[in-house]
């Protein structure tokens, strides 16, 4: 008996070969494409978000430039410090050309300690350099602008009844004040010692210390000393 094998009807397609073709063309329940896909291509949304993302970006790039900005500032090094201003208490200024002073004869014994005194003189009082003088070197010194002067030899002064005299380091000083300066005078010593101090100078007296060391260790004192002399 013969095998009869029944073949597919022609033009008929297989059942997998629908679904795939199924799969590749769907249809919504009304035969209108999905709303997503429409959605997809609506007219001006690549415009709206073209839009969207140079707002985006005008926002970025000022805020990125801030930041690089801080960020610079602070990783910078800081500014260097102003140079101080000059103080009171700077130096001041001074003329190093020779002071003009006078230069009298003297005999040979006040010369003899005259020298000696010049000598023992420091080379700076405070922030007052010692500075050339015209004439007499072995008898007279100057310090500092304006000058504060040192002479040596002539008489001493009189010194009045109710005058000012003042002890200062072991040395009798007799102050008299003059218009631009206060002249201060040993009338203690076999040779007599003018300091000038200008009224530049606070407070004279303060500047004689130094001076009247020199005169102790050069001076000899005299026998007579002015009442109110003292140590």
């Amino acid at each position: 008996m013969d095998e009869i094998i029944s073949s597919p009807t022609a033009g008929a397609e297989p059942a997998e070969q629908t679904a795939s073709t199924t799969a590749r063309k769907p249809v919504g329940p009304t035969g209108k494409k999905p709303a997503a896909q429409t959605a997809a291509r609506k007219p001006g949304w690549d415009r709206a978000t073209r839009r969207a993302a140079l707002v985006a970006t005008l926002i970025a790039v000022p805020v990125t430039v801030a930041v690089a900005g801080f960020t610079f500032a602070k990783l910078a090094p800081d500014t260097p410090a102003a140079a101080p201003s000059p103080t009171a208490t700077s130096a001041r200024p001074q003329s190093t050309a020779p002071v003009e002073m006078a230069a009298p004869a003297l005999a040979a014994r006040p010369a003899t300690v005259c020298r000696a005194l010049m000598s023992q003189l420091p080379p700076s009082v405070r922030d007052l350099t010692q500075r050339p003088v015209t004439a007499g070197a072995e008898q007279n010194a100057a310090y500092g602008d304006p000058a504060l002067t040192v002479a040596c030899g002539g008489a001493e002064p009189a010194v009045p009844a109710t005058g000012d005299v003042w002890t200062i380091n072991k040395v009798c000083w007799y102050a008299a004040e003059e218009a631009d300066a206060t002249v201060l005078t040993t009338v203690d010593r076999e040779t007599a010692v003018r300091v000038t101090v200008p009224r530049a100078y606070e407070q004279p007296l303060q500047w004689i210390a130094p001076f009247a060391d020199a005169v102790v260790a050069s001076v000899p004192s005299a026998g007579d000393t002015p009442a109110g002399c003292t140590g």
